[in-house]
């Protein structure tokens, strides 16, 4: 009997990949390319696309990306967009980019180019005040590497889907233009989480509005809703016809809208909206319920959840 050699593994047990291997076709994946001139806010674009959901690599060796594509593709992979950070920190791996967008022409991988963009003066202001090197600047000076990489990133931009200048944009700026470019409405809202909680048990540290249910009559007091929680409709119904609940509802989420287009205008894409009352069981839970609903109603993406339902 023939007994076949084990194949070869690096290191042992572990098959080695093969750089040649063929990369099944990403059907239902979007792969982005982030490049361009160093200092032009490569790094600022990724931490937006990672906001919106996408799978961020960075100085990731190009050849890599085929067996990074391909893994997206298996069945019950939950990553299907990836953004990939590459250039010429990765030095004579960088070359290697060509070559791999060709292998995704060839099997039918689908992908964009983001190229960020700035000038030479701004580049080297940036690098100043930073107080760090260009990463082609040898012994030259920083002028020098931006002149070095701007030849070999000539190319690579003619090539590019999106192309973006931040000579006069700052960080807030260049991210709602990453955000415009990419995302699509869904990804572009504000996510909101309403949250209940008792104050006995400390106010949410991560809350960004708090509002106090203590003014309602408090349904502990009550036999038949003493074991329930605001969840449950006598409660609710107890609660949000209680005098002034309808009012304070009405009027805090009217308050709130203005508050909210603001953190979008400003690139904040999280908020907590936390509501208390003493154990955070009745009242609290009731009317965080109502607010998730009529945000809701409003368009915004809520998640209503209770902190500390459960603890008595």
């Amino acid at each position: 009997m023939t007994i076949e050699p084990d194949p070869l593994t690096v290191p042992q047990g572990i098959p080695a990949v093969d750089q040649a291997a063929h990369t099944p076709k990403a059907q239902f994946s979007e792969v982005l390319i982030v490049t361009g001139m160093s200092g032009a806010g490569r790094s600022r674009a990724a931490a937006v696309l990672e906001d919106l959901d996408w799978y961020v690599v960075d100085n990731l060796p190009p050849k890599m990306l085929m067996p990074l594509v391909g893994m997206m593709t298996h069945a019950g992979s939950s990553i299907y967009r990836l953004a990939a950070v590459v250039d010429v920190r990765g030095r004579e791996f960088f070359n290697d980019l060509y070559e791999v967008l060709q292998h995704f022409e060839t099997v039918g991988v689908s992908y964009r180019i983001m190229f960020l963009d700035a000038s030479d003066e701004v580049l080297v202001r940036r690098f100043e005040q930073v107080r760090r090197p260009h990463p082609l600047q040898a012994d030259g000076g920083i002028l020098d590497g931006i002149t070095v990489e701007r030849s070999l990133l000539t190319g690579l931009k003619s090539r590019a889907d999106f192309v973006i200048d931040t000579s006069e944009r700052n960080v807030h700026d260049l991210a709602r233009v990453v955000r415009s470019t990419i995302s699509d409405d869904h990804q572009d809202q504000l996510r909101i989480n309403v949250m209940s909680f008792g104050f006995k048990y400390g106010i949410p540290l991560d809350a960004d509005h708090v509002a106090d249910m203590r003014f309602l009559a408090n349904p502990f007091w009550i036999d038949e809703l003493r074991h329930l929680t605001g969840r449950d409709e006598p409660v609710s119904d107890y609660v949000l016809s209680l005098p002034g609940a309808q009012q304070f509802i009405e009027n805090y989420v009217k308050a709130l809208q203005p508050v909210f287009a603001g953190y979008l205008n400003e690139e904040k894409r999280f908020a907590t909206v936390a509501i208390g009352c003493t154990g955070g069981k009745h009242r609290s839970v009731a009317i965080s319920e109502e607010i998730g609903k009529r945000l809701r109603a409003l368009g915004f993406g809520v998640t209503v959840t209770a902190r500390d339902l459960g603890k008595e």
